[in-house]
């Protein structure tokens, strides 16, 4: 049977951690807006670089970048991105699920003998990561990029990236990240980043000016080779931004769930509290009343 100065402490503990959870929960909530603004931010910046690139398209000019040739796949890098922190609910365990369903998929498609490196961004992701790495499968920690780290960083990670795919050391390179669409609803998604493909390059064109004859300076493939790695770029701060703000939609989530279970458990404890201190009044009233009594 607990006694009153057990409950009463235990009252305290968990209002206290109602507090925190729900302090938490307004930290991340602001977070999550800071990063849904950014997502709006790249937006314009995204789409006027499709738009070039889809004028470019439409002409009947040739070009070409190494950066669009399939070739045959030996190496793979999965980039994957996590968080650094915890607190967020099930969002690292779900990618990290979903990861497993990637690389089985990779070796599905192209022999148990492709080579597999996966790139974690996120101390949790790139604990998780290390565990499985055997053999073909490595993995290798992206050491100055953090699910904080500013635009310059993340660039020259992309940088990195492309060019390890230029040099050949890497055949296909694909991104996996959780996909904001709401704070309640985050849909894993895998794309693939390079080669990249002709579908991500699409943007809105207009027609009648499409089929007017251009004049390009310099000229049409030059101007393909400067935007083409913009686009990767801008398309990789995408997925950084959107996996931000599924890591905060989700730390808001798992604070709600956290603060509403510990009113809950407040609620019980203090019926139990109020039922015990009742029920040590009566039996004091009765030891005062037999007292009497016995006089």
């Amino acid at each position: 049977m607990s006694t009153l100065r057990e409950l009463k402490s235990r009252i305290g503990s968990v209002a206290s951690t109602q507090k925190t959870t729900s302090a938490m929960k307004m930290i991340s909530s602001a977070k999550m807006r800071k990063a849904t603004g950014q997502m709006q931010r790249l937006t314009p910046y995204s789409d006027m670089v499709r738009n070039v690139i889809s004028h470019l398209l439409v002409t009947d000019q040739e070009f070409a970048s190494p950066l669009i040739v399939d070739r045959e796949v030996a190496n793979v890098a999965l980039v994957v991105f996590g968080s650094d922190d915890g607190l967020c609910g099930a969002f690292n365990i779900n990618i990290f699920k979903q990861l497993l369903v990637a690389i089985a998929d990779v070796r599905k498609k192209y022999g148990d003998g492709v080579n597999i490196t996966i790139l974690p961004v996120g101390k949790k992701l790139t604990k998780a990561s290390l565990k499985i790495a055997e053999g073909n499968l490595k993995v290798e920690k992206a050491e100055k990029l953090n699910t904080r780290s500013a635009s310059e960083d993340l660039y020259e990670f992309t940088d990195m990236v492309q060019q390890r795919f230029l040099d050949k050391e890497f055949d296909r390179v694909d991104v996996l990240y959780m996909h904001f669409k709401s704070t309640s609803k985050q849909i894993f998604t895998r794309e693939q980043l390079l080669p990249v493909l002709p579908e991500a390059l699409q943007g809105q064109v207009d027609q009648s000016a499409a089929n007017s004859p251009c004049l390009f300076e310099p000229d049409a493939e030059t101007i393909f080779n400067s935007v083409l790695p913009l686009h990767i770029r801008s398309m990789m701060q995408a997925v950084f931004t959107e996996s931000a703000a599924s890591e905060q939609a989700s730390r808001v989530m798992a604070m709600q769930t956290a603060s509403d279970n510990a009113a809950e458990l407040l609620e019980s404890l203090n019926l139990e509290y109020n039922k015990l201190r009742q029920q040590n009044i009566t039996t004091e009233l009765l030891d005062i009343l037999g007292g009497q009594v016995q006089r």
